[in-house]
């Protein structure tokens, strides 16, 4: 086993790795940003090094320096968390021609699957079925509004190495179509280097379902239960729940088996996340594949037992899968909601600020809250808003509510504003404790009615 690993990551998800590890007696490595000197992963590291100034480009996405962190320290393996450097297959090979050992997918795996237009292709070569759009990149807004009239209004534009929201434009006729494509390929450019596009038939009425997999060097292949990932804002998520109350046993099973036949057309290695969206026949359609670790893999954990980072660390290392699709077995509903440092009053705008008062409600059964905040942390503008995760697990969906409901009247993180209150209102609301909320429920209708009550 790696004695000592360097997590080239901030925030609550280096925290969680940090435990992990030392939970298997390896040594650890924190780096961090000038700003982040007195963060909480910097403490529980075992040694810790600054990698650079403030700006995600000088720090966590400054590759020579992580390495160097690495070479310097003896860590023999770099664990990426998720975002900054956990998709960019350069920084894999980096690390390959360093001799250090990359806690994910194959650098060839990341460049594909990155690729969202090239992602369509691959799996519709293995019958994986996709949304409705173009076969492949368009050439220009005429070709756009051809294959728009075959698939029909609305549609999407998408960045083929897109990501966060940039690049993607909704257009809902042709007469706006033009000028959105060319918006959408600048702002492409602008943000990935990459302005080729694709389209795709906009999906509405739909939930956003997605399917874990995990895969050794040996070829073993399993899936986890499916994550419901359908509240989301700006193609944001902000509460996952797994299981899904809507799928049955044989339809878990039938999406499971693509989601491991698309892995093992892949060669894929360690674990990733295959992104679909469910129509209200249950017919599924592909749309991405995340080739890391997901905010949302801890409801994943708590439905099934399973330390996924823990997992992630021995099949890199070599070794097989710890366990069986036998052994992964769903107790109960996990549920996550994602507190953001951010006001839902001004357009959800981030907040910054020092924590002056900090109470987590942990205690009672099926409780966890990944955080890295302590009294006296700063919230910096740097960095994504997101500043702790709740999680909750019931014996089923009416019991998980009830505890995040509690969970969500006791917290008080003081200083800074968060979105707290307006995640107590999505738990008030009808459509979402039907379990029917779509991808559009809360800016079509959760959003403008928390802003009339509260105004």
């Amino acid at each position: 086993m790696f004695s000592k690993v360097l997590v080239a990551n901030r925030g609550e998800i280096a925290v969680r790795i940090i435990r992990s590890l030392k939970e298997l007696k390896i040594k650890t490595v924190a780096i961090y940003s000038t700003e982040d000197r007195d963060s909480l992963h910097v403490h529980l590291a075992d040694q810790a090094i600054c990698v650079g100034g403030p700006h995600p480009k000088d720090s966590y996405l400054n590759m020579k320096n992580i390495l160097a962190a690495a070479l310097l320290t003896g860590a023999q393996a770099i664990h990426p968390g998720f975002g900054f450097l956990a998709e960019n297959s350069q920084f894999v090979e980096l690390c390959e021609m360093c001799g250090l050992t990359f806690i994910g997918p194959r650098s060839e795996t990341i460049e594909l699957m990155g690729n969202k237009a090239n992602a369509r292709i691959e799996m519709q070569k293995h019958q994986i079925p996709v949304i409705p759009g173009s076969k492949g990149f368009l050439t220009d807004a005429t070709e756009a509004k051809r294959v728009a009239k075959q698939v029909g209004y609305p549609v999407l534009l998408k960045a083929a190495a897109g990501g966060g929201g940039k690049g993607i434009r909704r257009v809902d006729d042709e007469a706006h179509l033009e000028k959105a494509f060319d918006e959408a390929k600048r702002e492409a450019k602008a943000s990935f280097g990459d302005e080729r596009m694709y389209l795709e038939k906009i999906m509405e009425d739909v939930k956003h379902i997605e399917m874990q997999i995990f895969r050794d060097l040996a070829g073993h292949t399993v899936y986890f239960p499916e994550r419901d990932c359908s509240l989301q804002r700006n193609k944001q998520k902000m509460l996952e729940e797994s299981p899904s109350d809507l799928l049955s046993p044989k339809e878990r099973k039938t999406l499971g088996e693509l989601a491991v036949r698309a892995a093992e057309a892949l060669d894929y290695r360690n674990t990733g996340t295959l992104e679909f969206l469910m129509d209200e026949q249950h017919r599924f359609y592909f749309m991405e594949m995340n080739t890391r670790l997901q905010v949302e893999h801890t409801v994943t954990e708590m439905v099934t037992g399973v330390d996924l980072v823990k997992a992630q660390v021995k099949v890199a290392f070599g070794e097989d899968l710890p366990f069986t699709q036998k052994d992964i077995k769903v107790s109960g509903t996990a549920i996550e909601c994602r507190i953001n440092a951010e006001d839902p009053l001004c357009d959800f705008a981030p907040s910054v600020g020092q924590v002056d008062y900090l109470y987590f409600p942990v205690g009672n059964l099926g409780m966890r809250i990944d955080s890295d905040l302590y009294v006296g942390a700063k919230i910096s503008p740097y960095y994504d808003s997101m500043i702790a995760k709740v999680i909750v697990l019931g014996k089923d969906r009416a019991e998980a509510l009830e505890k995040l409901k509690r969970a969500l009247d006791e917290l008080v993180i003081s200083g800074v504003k968060t979105n707290q209150a307006f995640h107590k209102a999505l738990l008030e609301d009808a459509t979402f404790l039907a379990g029917k909320a779509k991808t559009d429920h809360v800016e079509k209708v959760l959003l403008p009615r928390f802003k009339k009550n509260v105004n």
